[in-house]
């Protein structure tokens, strides 16, 4: 809160510097900083004073207490006012971007979209402002899905920024309009754009963190590229060169020299979130690869930093990251024999495949398809819903039907390579319950070819061991030894608990039919250590109240969970 030039006397001074002591104590005494603010105007104080002073009043409520009336009253008073005076950007851009901040969270946004629209066709002679402005509207398009108006306005930015000689705001609004067009799937419009990012932020000489922060934004972005089309191979440069620049960052000195183009005085994130995020794809690649100790430990890492970051930023996108590291080990503790813990850090869907609750797990991928639209999501629920029918055993028509809508050799829905894998591993599961044996391991080397080029281990894995149980039904004990016997290692490596009992199984059975009775021995009793592992798990996570979340459908959970490390959500994976 700072003075204005016109200030009409000590008077002003006084109850300004009263409001900001109070609105500063610990704790704030927000109820005292209001009373010295209203007291202004009973003063009758010139236009500018009166204009800043509803700004103040406005922000302090909004932000300090629920009297969102006398907020809204107060910040539509300073818009009104301030848009007759001129040279008086501050107060005017800033009440403009508070007050529609302020109507989105009342759900207000057909209110909001005006008035951002008129501060921004008045805002072109101030850079910063038209530039914040665009990004705020642009915001708001994207949180109502209105792709296409959102990235129309970053565009918008982009010419403005490169008009106005600031290649790095030019790069954050291209960037900002790359991650949306990502989200959009269109694809031929994101190369050529990621292209063109990549080549400006090499070129660009500034503010060192800043240029890093810019190659942080853009690797994130070709990263997530790549393990949305399941390339898990293909994205390690990419993948290394991100983690290089984000220790690159965390070297740099924060002491820095502000731009003096003011359409440059913007920031992607504090290094501290992008580390954060950083561990956070990290993760999503070791996860896809099967390197779950690895996942295991950066989410560790991860949840460590962002503990410490809550304790003094309560930024949503911290929540976000929480939230998206806990399904990634709650999908590690159900792959590594771990379900009860997952349980409790909660988790539905695949857990009810792994607790053999069949009729539950229909219900809950049932449900999670009415409830999507995204594309991605609703073929990776349709490729486990199709697991569930083929366990089943009954559900021929249905899983046909499915069947059809995922069928990896035409038309399939979607350009993720993982995805695909897993629609061929499928095929392959239900040719080897069918006795079509032939054509079981045609779709498993197809999942073998895929899973091997981009290192989907799990897919791997489990593709082995199923080829290595076709061949000990055909005789052929040669070729199932060369397919469990890896299929163990990998498993072993990843950990997959579910995969080791399955091909402990296996090699149990194969030595005993190739008279090698000491093997035999050592893997039936490998095959019982895991068996009693597994069903210790099982007995413990079907224990547990968080077991009742097997019938949930929609609604309230139908039981209070009280998870010990913050936020929680669903979603295991079959990759």
């Amino acid at each position: 809160m700072e003075a204005s030039p016109e200030a009409p006397g000590p008077w002003y001074l006084a109850l300004l510097g009263f409001a900001e002591h109070f609105r500063t104590s610990s704790p704030p005494k927000i109820r005292l900083c209001v009373h010295c603010l209203q007291a202004v105007f009973q003063f009758k104080p010139p236009p500018r004073v009166e204009a800043r002073t509803h700004l103040q009043l406005g922000s302090v409520l909004y932000r300090h207490t629920k009297n969102s009336e006398l907020a809204q009253t107060h910040l539509e008073k300073a818009w009104l006012i301030s848009q007759q005076i001129s040279q008086f950007e501050d107060v005017k851009f800033e009440a403009a971007s508070i007050l529609s901040e302020f109507y989105c969270q009342q759900n207000l946004v057909d209110s909001a979209k005006p008035v951002l629209r008129k501060a921004i066709q008045i805002s072109q002679q101030t850079p910063y402002w038209h530039c914040r402005l665009l990004f705020q509207l642009a915001q708001l398009h994207a949180l109502e899905k209105d792709l296409v108006s959102a990235c129309d306005l970053l565009g918008v930015g982009a010419e403005y920024a490169r008009v106005m000689g600031s290649e790095y705001t030019r790069a954050l609004f291209l960037l900002s309009k790359g991650m949306l067009l990502l989200m959009e799937r269109k694809l031929s419009e994101v190369h050529p754009l990621l292209t063109l990012c990549g080549t400006i932020v090499e070129n660009w000489q500034g503010n060192p963190i800043q240029k890093e922060s810019l190659r942080v934004f853009f690797l994130v972005l070709q990263v997530t590229h790549y393990l949305d089309a399941g390339q898990v191979k293909s994205v390690k440069p990419c993948l290394k060169q991100l983690q290089q620049c984000i220790q690159t960052i965390s070297s740099l000195n924060d002491d820095e020299i502000l731009p003096t183009n003011p359409a440059a005085l913007f920031h992607w994130l504090p290094k501290e979130h992008m580390c954060v995020l950083v561990y956070m794809v990290t993760v999503m690649h070791s996860m896809q690869a099967g390197y779950l100790e690895k996942a295991q430990k950066y989410t560790d890492k991860a949840l460590m930093q962002l503990e410490k970051l809550k304790m003094l930023d309560s930024s949503p996108i911290l929540s976000t990251f929480q939230v998206i590291l806990l399904e990634h080990i709650i999908m590690c503790r159900l792959v590594t024999g771990h379900k009860a813990t997952a349980l409790q850090e909660i988790s539905q869907g695949l857990y009810c495949i792994s607790v053999n609750c069949m009729d539950n797990a229909e219900a809950q991928f049932t449900a999670a398809l009415q409830m999507t639209t995204h594309q991605e999501l609703w073929t990776f629920i349709v490729t486990n819903l199709a697991s569930v029918y083929i366990r089943e055993g009954n559900r021929h028509q249905e899983l046909f039907t499915l069947l059809e809508r995922i069928n990896p050799d035409h038309n399939f829905p979607v350009g993720s390579h993982c995805l695909r894998a897993a629609a061929f591993y499928i095929r392959g599961l239900l040719s080897f319950f069918q006795g079509r044996y032939n054509e079981a391991k045609r779709f498993l080397r197809e999942t073998l070819k895929m899973s091997n080029a981009e290192d989907l281990n799990r897919l791997t894995a489990c593709s082995l061991v199923l080829l290595g149980h076709i061949f000990l039904v055909l005789g052929n004990h040669r070729e199932s030894n060369n397919m469990v016997v890896p299929a163990m290692q990998l498993a072993s490596k990843i950990p997959d608990m579910s995969v080791q009992l399955w091909s402990s199984s296996l090699l149990k059975d194969l030595n005993k039919a190739c008279g090698n009775t000491m093997d035999a021995h050592e893997a039936a009793q490998m095959h019982q250590n895991f068996s009693q592992q597994l069903l210790q798990d099982h007995m413990a996570a079907c224990s547990l109240p968080e077991h009742n979340l097997i019938s949930w459908t929609d609604g309230l959970p139908p039981v209070q969970l009280q998870p010990q490390n913050g936020p929680t959500t669903s979603l295991a994976s079959l990759l």
